[in-house]
């Protein structure tokens, strides 16, 4: 896999100022296949926002 950064929020907002700051970030939520597309080397996102901890977002 590539090097990437990891962020995990906590809230709607921090997760909202993480996606303007870094255009290039993709979204991980539970059922994602992002991991395994990552390490086929088929994609090599700069940016990975974790959406697990940000409340009320749970059942989406």
């Amino acid at each position: 896999m590539y090097p990437f950064t990891f962020h995990r929020p906590t809230t709607v907002r921090q997760a909202v100022n993480l996606l303007a700051k870094n255009e290039d970030a993709k979204l991980l939520a539970g059922g994602h296949s992002l991991i395994p597309v990552m390490k086929l080397r088929l994609a090599s996102p700069p940016v990975i926002i974790d959406l697990s901890r940000v409340e009320g977002l749970s059942g989406i």
